[in-house]
């Protein structure tokens, strides 16, 4: 676990939240670079990143879509760069990896078990929606399956392993690093794991501290020190979890693809408001953040160069 280093990514955009939930989640490939670069600046050493169709917002796995955006960070930040597989749930996995496939980049998501992915409870808050697309999206969660078989994980894993991309490990539930386990013991991931456990949507744990706990010591026990331990809180709670963890050794993910509040009641106008805002908590502890050569060695990740953006 990191000691005194707490490396902050920042998920810029995601697939969960649709454009009438806010006007400043980024869309356009140009939002999405300047906003990516805005929340490097502010401290993010790793930035997560997918793609929305410009002409409606929604989720879109192309890698043309990629493109822009990834040459004007690579070009302009040296943040670690991390792009999705997990894409939107309603997705297959040959859709989600085209991204990374092209691009090799240093670090990709993978979602480490099949589960329920409810955003439907999020059609209560909202009554003014600008596209068709988005209610129904939504409402298509309730009998929607987020498929990671076993299979799935081992073709992410064949594909990108071998152009040296490594992997944040999202967990949403104790089965899921109870798999992580099962591939480390068979020599298809290797140490040191960046494990990202998740909090608070339906269908994965919760987010109360006894979750968060309950995580912590499963992930201790299975892994020991072959591990860097991150957390993302959904919603409302994304500053308690990233609090939580900070004090305890962790690393944090904030951005508007987990939350789009910067407080109570209060919309985040941009990524890098929530990466100042958990910087402020994390530099408060006496703790000190990573920068991206930091993360790049705490993670043994193969640099920006010798990627393919």
């Amino acid at each position: 676990m990191a000691k005194g280093k707490v490396i902050i990514s920042c998920a810029v955009t995601g697939a969960i939240h649709t454009p009438s939930m806010s006007p400043h989640l980024p869309i356009s490939a140009e939002e999405i670079a300047e906003s990516a670069i805005g929340a490097a600046e502010a401290g993010a050493a790793i930035i997560h990143l997918h793609a929305r169709n410009p002409e409606d917002g929604r989720p879109d796995q192309n890698p043309d879509l990629f493109e822009p955006f990834l040459k004007v960070i690579h070009q302009r930040s040296d943040a670690v760069l991390n792009l999705t597989t997990g894409g939107h749930p309603s997705m297959t996995v040959q859709e989600r990896i085209r991204p990374a496939d092209r691009f090799a980049p240093e670090v990709a998501s993978l979602n480490m078990g099949t589960m329920g992915f409810g955003l439907f409870p999020m059609l209560e808050r909202y009554k003014d929606w600008k596209y068709e697309w988005e209610p129904a999206a939504l409402d298509a969660s309730r009998d929607l399956v987020f498929k990671n078989t076993y299979a799935d994980i081992e073709h992410l894993l064949a594909t990108l392993s071998p152009k040296g991309t490594r992997f944040e490990f999202e967990c949403y539930d104790t089965s899921h690093l109870y798999n992580l386990k099962y591939f480390l013991d068979r020599g298809l991931v290797k140490a040191p794991l960046f494990i990202q456990t998740c909090f608070g949507i339906l269908g994965g744990i919760g987010s109360h501290p006894d979750d968060v706990m309950h995580m912590k010591r499963t992930a201790d026990r299975l892994f020991g020190d072959q591990y860097e331990w991150s957390v993302l809180g959904a919603g409302a709670r994304q500053m308690a979890i990233a609090s939580m963890a900070a004090s305890m050794g962790g690393n944090v993910r904030v951005g508007l693809e987990d939350s789009l509040w910067a407080g109570p009641g209060t919309l985040a106008e941009t990524n890098a408001q929530q990466v100042r805002l958990v910087r402020q908590i994390i530099e408060g502890m006496g703790l000190s953040i990573a920068t991206p050569d930091e993360a790049r060695a705490i993670l043994d990740l193969k640099g920006a160069d010798r990627t393919e953006i």
